[in-house]
């Protein structure tokens, strides 16, 4: 099993590299493990308290069961990865049985700050984007999405986002394999990725 990890600040374009890296794959040959699916459970939490927790920290992930589920994978073994719902803040009731695959995706902002998590990961990216476009994003995400209105966005951008980005994420830059700057379609990055994929999967 080839385990690829694709890491960049919050509305860098993550998703549109995994989903540029899946579409060239078979799709019996590859899964995606969510970071966003391990944020810790905080059903003993009101809404308006969930709210304000920090979710661009290390902490708020459970790294154990995440790191768990990889070695399950690893070995074969199917998983149930957490299902979580951005309105409401929390893990929902649900799992979704996750299958061994010859090459496993994980993708998150905070996937390289562990170590343990990095060790596992045989490929490491880190797409990059411009801070300004990567606040556009997130607003648009945050509002049309997540029920969340702009104000809260912005100031949740000011007092959180960025400064855990500057301590937590950028730093993990260094750890990565390849950089990919997504401010536009990267075709050349992403073929390089397949390529290397193909290489290891022969």
């Amino acid at each position: 099993m080839l385990i690829i990890g694709i890491a960049g600040g919050t509305g860098c374009g993550k998703t549109t590299v995994v989903n540029q890296i899946i579409n060239e794959l078979p799709t019996d040959e590859v899964g995606v493990i969510s970071q966003d699916s391990y944020y810790n459970d905080l059903s003993h939490l009101p809404l308006a308290e969930r709210k304000k927790t920090n979710f661009d920290h290390p902490k708020s992930i459970d790294f154990t069961l995440l790191e768990e589920h990889l070695i399950a994978l690893k070995s074969g073994q199917s998983v149930q990865q957490p299902v979580y719902s951005f309105i409401d803040c929390n893990r929902t009731d649900e799992t979704v049985e996750t299958y061994a695959r010859k090459v496993m995706i994980v993708e998150g902002i905070l996937i390289m700050t562990n170590p343990k998590i990095r060790e596992m990961l045989d490929i490491k990216i880190y797409v990059h984007a411009d801070s300004d476009e990567r606040l556009i994003r997130r607003l648009k995400r945050d509002v049309n999405e997540r029920g969340w209105n702009m104000n809260e966005t912005l100031d949740k951008y000011q007092s959180t986002l960025k400064p855990m980005h500057l301590q937590f994420i950028e730093p993990t830059k260094e750890y990565a394999d390849i950089i990919i700057p997504n401010n536009k379609y990267n075709t050349v990055a992403v073929d390089i990725v397949r390529t290397i994929i193909t290489e290891k999967l022969v």
